[in-house]
């Protein structure tokens, strides 16, 4: 089943009050993922990044595409869906700590060369925000993402083109993402991408006014030791529009080990008559403060 839900819209310019803040907490908590609006990223940087990369596919990626087995599957099943590929045309290059983007043609790699450097920058901004809404030093992510070389960040380009047969395939297959903060720049007029919230599909809107939308891969929800969760998430064919993807992915470094934060977790010599006591006295209050007065009597202890 497939519904609409109003999807949160961060105000990153407000990520200092404590409404915005909360209105942050609740979307990485119950939702996964979110939209920021005011960012500072610069949108004419933007705007230019889609555009050479929409002229890149029609020149270099359309004509492998439609030449390729995927195109050639479909057009000869016998009305059987295809589980096993993915109605896209993409690539994946490298910005940190290694570049590969001279693979790009010059103009497109200048384009997205600058926009990543602005997308790094907010991408650590909203990972002290989003430790500090944990309760957790500001750059634990950051530090905790470095390894030796610091983290790794890619992005890899898709075009989910018109497909003739969207009742048969997939433009890209249910999964959640491996890695940490995820920045999507996607089209502003082809929809198609959704997640799952509560047992539904939740369809998201192209993004108007240069909004960048944001999910939480794998290894935030390892970190925050399950406060914060991956969505599963899919791409649905569609048979009018190419719709154009950039995800940014801000993960951690390859030799970086991740656990979940030291102050999260609850402390490992608190016996249950001791839990026990506690709860007597606290049944009918907030569990959450209940789990912190446990960590007060192991410091204590």
């Amino acid at each position: 089943m497939e519904i609409k839900m109003e999807i949160p819209v961060i105000d990153f310019s407000k990520l200092e009050t404590g409404e915005t803040m909360a209105l942050l907490h609740e979307a990485c908590e119950k939702w996964g993922f979110f939209m920021i609006e005011n960012h500072s990223v610069d949108t004419e940087v933007m705007e230019k990044v889609k555009a050479l990369t929409k002229a890149h596919y029609e020149q270099a990626m359309k004509p492998a595409f439609l030449a390729s087995e995927t195109a050639k599957t479909l057009s000869t099943t016998n009305n059987e869906y295809i589980h096993d590929r993915d109605w896209e045309s993409s690539f994946f290059v490298w910005h940190h700590p290694d570049s590969t983007t001279t693979v790009l043609p010059d103009c497109l790699r200048q384009s997205v060369e600058e926009y990543i450097s602005q997308l790094m920058r907010l991408a650590e901004k909203l990972s002290e925000h989003m430790c500090q809404n944990l309760g957790i030093k500001r750059t634990h992510m950051m530090e905790a993402f470095s390894g030796c070389r610091g983290p790794s960040v890619g992005t890899k380009v898709a075009m989910y083109p018109k497909c003739p047969r969207p009742d048969l395939m997939r433009g890209l297959r249910e999964h959640t993402d491996a890695g940490g903060i995820i920045l999507l720049l996607q089209d502003d007029q082809v929809p198609g991408l959704e997640f799952l919230k509560g047992g539904e599909w939740v369809k998201i809107p192209p993004s108007k006014n240069n909004r960048i939308f944001v999910n939480i891969g794998d290894q935030v929800e390892i970190l925050s030791n399950g406060v914060y969760k991956s969505a599963v998430h899919r791409v649905m064919a569609m048979k009018e529009g190419n719709r154009l993807s950039i995800a940014t992915f801000y993960n951690p470094a390859g030799d970086a080990v991740i656990s979940p934060a030291a102050d999260l977790l609850l402390p490992k010599d608190i016996r249950f008559k001791d839990y026990l006591s506690l709860y007597t006295q606290t049944k009918f209050g907030d569990k959450a403060i209940r789990f912190q007065s446990l960590k007060a009597m192991a410091t204590n202890n």
